[in-house]
């Protein structure tokens, strides 16, 4: 038997055993070492795990939208449209699902609560949300129904927030191309349910009070000052008319101007377009409580609209309201009819993609601009001194946009404006 002790020959020692590094002597892995190796890889493991994960989820959420996808009529929307002036109509509606019925009660009618178009110029320079008062009186076109139903024919006098219970959202689409002549390749529909879990995404959006509100119809209860809204509140915000202004319709869009104003100033302020967290929140709370356009449920569209808001400086943002006109007769008691003369001469500027600027802060009876803050003037209506008509006639040129007259109801993004 082999003395397991015997000392080694000369040609034993020359050996290298396998396995082992032949020169120099192996380091001992500290603790340290080993258990930062171990973070290491199971950090990675994670990180795959989550794209893994956000790729599904993505996917998932792209498929839903999808699946909900409003097909509008008239010609494809390709990528080459979104290289001009961008036009998109947000409805809100007043689908109840989510919500507390005890508050908003259990009506299945749906109606449209909220239409605003969009409009981005093609230089992304400017931009207007144009709302339309849900009481407005205006001629319908015929339309096939985009929500399953055998849609209408037309008709002469209608109220705009019903075309939507009567052929779905793309036929208030078409109404709203048909009156304001302005071609609308996009569509956005929000229920009750999605202005809560958007508003909780964000992290609720902050607001002034300039009086308090104490609505017994939605029954919102604000003292006056600072509040930051989400959730519920956030929804009573901006459906309440009985706690602002007269408690007309018109007094309520002024009120969710405020609202609005003051979301895109914390988009704007905080990188919410750029925050992938909040992003994904945002596209989750969509995916479950809104209706796109088949033109809009490309990632690659989003992104670009998103982009293209994203360019414009806020005080090159200005909200309007389409102007009207109360005291009709019956049956059209409590319904307004818009000022042609005055509105139309806001719709052909979207038309014609020309700036639509305002002096100064005008929010109509809802609203009132804080501390008695005036709009920042993007732009003069008469010609700066020393200037000559010889050069603004020179086609180089870029011509002064004419602000528009003093019975334009609005503000623009970079003023705050509080709900009084």
């Amino acid at each position: 038997m082999k003395n397991p002790f015997a000392r080694k020959n000369s040609a034993d020692l020359n050996k290298a055993p396998k396995g082992f590094a032949r020169h120099g002597r192996i380091r001992v892995q500290s603790k340290g070492s080993a258990i930062g190796g171990l973070l290491v890889k199971g950090l990675a493991a994670v990180l795959g795990a989550t794209i893994a994960i956000a790729g599904i989820s993505i996917w998932d959420i792209t498929n839903s939208i999808r699946a909900n996808g409003i097909e509008l009529a008239g010609p494809k929307v390709t990528a080459a449209d979104l290289k001009g002036p961008i036009n998109m109509l947000l409805i809100g509606s007043d689908a109840r699902a989510g919500t507390n019925s005890h508050i908003f009660g259990s009506e299945t009618s749906v109606l449209a609560d909220v239409e605003i178009l969009i409009h981005i110029s093609a230089d992304r320079k400017n931009a207007v949300a144009l709302s339309f008062p849900r009481d407005l009186m205006v001629p319908w076109p015929a339309c096939p129904s985009t929500s399953g139903g055998s849609g209408y024919l037309p008709q002469a006098l209608g109220q705009i927030n019903a075309t939507i219970a009567n052929g779905g959202p793309g036929c208030t689409l078409l109404t709203i191309e048909q009156l304001t002549g302005v071609k609308i390749p996009y569509l956005a529909t929000i229920n009750f349910g999605g202005v809560i879990e958007m508003s909780n995404a964000i992290g609720g959006v902050d607001v002034c009070v300039a009086r308090p509100i104490h609505d017994q119809y939605t029954f919102l209860n604000l003292a006056a000052g600072n509040h930051n809204l989400k959730g519920m509140e956030a929804l009573q915000f901006l459906r309440t008319r009985h706690g602002v202004g007269d408690g007309s319709d018109l007094s309520r869009i002024s009120n969710q101007q405020v609202f609005l104003t003051s979301l895109l100033r914390k988009i704007k302020s905080e990188g919410v377009l750029s925050n992938p967290i909040q992003l994904y929140s945002l596209a989750n709370a969509a995916a479950r409580n809104m209706q796109l356009s088949t033109s809009l449920t490309d990632v690659n569209t989003m992104i670009g609209i998103a982009s293209a808001l994203k360019s414009v400086d806020l005080e090159k943002m200005t909200f309007l309201q389409v102007p009207s006109h109360g005291g009709l007769p019956a049956p059209y008691s409590g319904r307004v009819m818009p000022n042609y003369d005055q509105a139309n001469l806001i719709f052909q500027k979207l038309v014609n993609d020309e700036p639509i600027i305002i002096d100064k802060a005008n929010t109509g009876s809802g609203a009132v601009a804080q501390g008695g803050a005036t709009a920042t003037p993007t732009a003069s209506a008469t010609p700066k001194p020393g200037s000559s008509a010889a050069a603004s006639a020179t086609p180089s040129a870029t011509p002064t946009p004419t602000a528009l007259p003093d019975w334009a109801r609005g503000t623009n993004a970079a003023t705050t404006t509080c709900s009084g």
